[in-house]
């Protein structure tokens, strides 16, 4: 094989990758206005409409301390809610997640089709 067509397939195999991939990004725009992080759930809620899904689970969070001799490792729990919207055929779909009522992260996923 040419080495030519080595590039060619692995571009080929990039894009197919990357095609697939979660994209993060800071705003999100919706049906009635663009959601930026940082923004409330109340504030999402009023701008986006009802999520498509929610969805929340709990990441722990292991932070630890020293005192002496004593080293101790406590474990919490930080609430994570994900609002997923379907924006119809042909956009991404849209995964919004908040952190103590914070948007904290968006990505967008698949096409739909």
């Amino acid at each position: 094989m040419h080495l030519s067509h080595r590039i060619s397939v692995l571009a080929c195999v990039g894009f197919l990758f990357w095609s697939n991939a979660s994209f993060a990004q800071s705003t999100y725009r919706c049906n009635s206005g663009l959601v930026s992080l940082g923004d409330n759930r109340s504030s999402v809620l009023q701008k986006c409409g009802e999520p498509e899904s929610r969805h929340s689970h709990c990441r722990a969070l292991t932070t630890s301390a020293t005192t002496d001799a004593t080293s101790v490792n406590v474990q919490t729990c930080v609430e994570i809610e994900e609002w997923t919207y379907n924006p119809g055929s042909g956009r991404l779909m849209t995964t919004l997640e908040f952190e103590a009522g914070r948007l904290s992260e968006i990505a967008t996923g698949q096409r739909v089709r």
